[in-house]
């Protein structure tokens, strides 16, 4: 057994893995599941922080309290030395990470039934996207917040390549392999050279041709499936009575899962009072007044979400609203979707070209595109990969869980 950890910790879900022989590599870490979803809900009534699944459904069971989510975000941001207020208390960022995380390292100790002082971190090839300084800030913070709670020796590898790790243990021959890594916050690539043999070696820097990523995931396609097709019914677009627009900073705000909480403060509530004295569609302003007042946003973003991942399945979907307005309900297509995130996906398509550039490899020499990441499923980001690669197989691993079991391979060879 390996005497250390691989930890995912997501912008959406986490996972944790431990390499064991015969034996699945991520531990249980909420209802016998492997997935952690990387969700804090502090508890104004019982006093009392809850984690993953069940933040979610205290949330919309309708406790009052605050909800934290999409944690990760905050990583290389001038957000993460500043704060939040909850049950009328400051609480830095920095502590509310070292909350999840340590939660995370509890649990999969308790799964494993032991303790973990070494663990591999996985991290994406950027935090921040052109900004070495930052990036640097970020894997800083991860490793302090990391140490703060309890693991000693820590060691990180780019998240595609964790990937690369668990795909290898699966193949019989050398394969080019492109990792594609959809992830919550970010999209990472590596693409490398694996097989059997290569899995045995410890060094495998010469294996890597290129690896590249760009700060675009899955909450960003989420943001503008709900500015396109849900903020404006509640006004987003609309005008005031001098003929100027409704300002858009309150809907980006609801619509971004990490500054969700910043549509809640007292300024927030007087500019909107204000703005909906001068606002020519008041029934629309009312919805958004509505959300606010009663801090459902977290709870639309999660309607916007679930319908993004039904989109997946079928080319249109009905998204019930009805916490805005009894049985009102929104149709939402695939087309519409792909119209919204086509910029998004059209700079992942530049990214990946120039991972091909810089590794001097041909877009028909890739043997096999492995897909992973929650947010991998969209039909148009692997409908343009497929474009870029004719050659390739399209390979789909764990969408949530091979990144955690790559870790875990690593953490195995970098310490045994």
């Amino acid at each position: 057994m390996a005497n250390a950890c691989g930890v995912d910790f997501g912008t959406s879900n986490s996972t944790v893995g431990w390499s064991r022989p015969g034996q699945a590599p991520l531990l249980a870490l909420e209802d016998g599941k492997p997935t952690l979803p990387s969700v804090v809900f502090f508890n104004a009534e019982d006093d009392a922080v809850t984690f993953g699944r069940a933040a979610l459904a205290d949330y919309l069971a309708g406790y009052d309290g605050r909800l934290m989510r999409s944690l990760k975000s905050l990583l290389g941001t001038s957000l993460i030395d500043g704060q939040t207020e909850v049950a009328g208390k400051a609480l830095p960022f920095r502590t509310l990470l070292a909350q999840f995380i340590g939660e995370l390292k509890r649990r999969a100790e308790t799964a494993a039934g032991r303790d973990f002082s070494c663990a591999v971190l996985g991290r994406p090839v950027f935090f921040i996207d052109d900004s070495k300084q930052a990036d640097q800030l970020a894997e800083s913070t991860l490793r302090e917040v990391a140490h703060a709670v309890g693991f000693k020796d820590i060691a990180f590898q780019y998240e595609p390549i964790a990937a690369a790790f668990d795909y290898e243990s699966q193949i019989a021959r050398e394969e080019l392999v492109l990792i594609i890594d959809i992830g919550g916050g970010t999209s990472d690539f590596s693409l490398l050279r694996l097989s059997p043999e290569r899995a045995r070696q410890v060094e495998r820097k010469s294996d890597i041709l290129a690896t590249g990523g760009v700060h675009i995931g899955g909450t960003d396609f989420d943001k503008y499936l709900s500015l396109t097709s849900v903020m404006p019914l509640m006004g987003l677009g609309g005008k005031l009575l001098n003929n100027s627009e409704v300002p858009s900073s309150y809907y980006f705000n609801l619509a971004t899962w990490h500054t969700i909480n910043l549509a809640y403060t007292k300024k927030a509530a007087q500019q909107l009072n204000d703005i909906q004295r001068d606002a020519r569609e008041k029934d629309q302003f009312d919805l958004l007044q509505k959300l606010v007042r009663e801090r459902s946003g977290h709870w639309l973003a999660m309607r916007v979400e679930e319908g993004k991942i039904a989109l997946s399945s079928a080319a249109s979907v009905a998204l019930p609203l009805e916490r805005l307005a009894p049985e009102l309900s929104l149709t939402i297509t695939r087309s519409a979707f792909d119209g919204a995130i086509d910029h998004l996906v059209g700079n992942i398509e530049q990214t990946v070209l120039k991972l091909l550039t810089d590794a001097g490899v041909g877009r028909d020499a890739v043997d096999t595109v492995f897909f992973t990441g929650g947010s991998s499923g969209v039909h148009l980001l692997r409908d343009k990969v497929a474009a870029l690669l004719p050659n390739a197989r399209r390979v789909e691993g764990d969408l949530f869980g091979s990144i955690g079991a790559g870790l875990a391979l690593d953490a195995l060879r970098k310490f045994g």
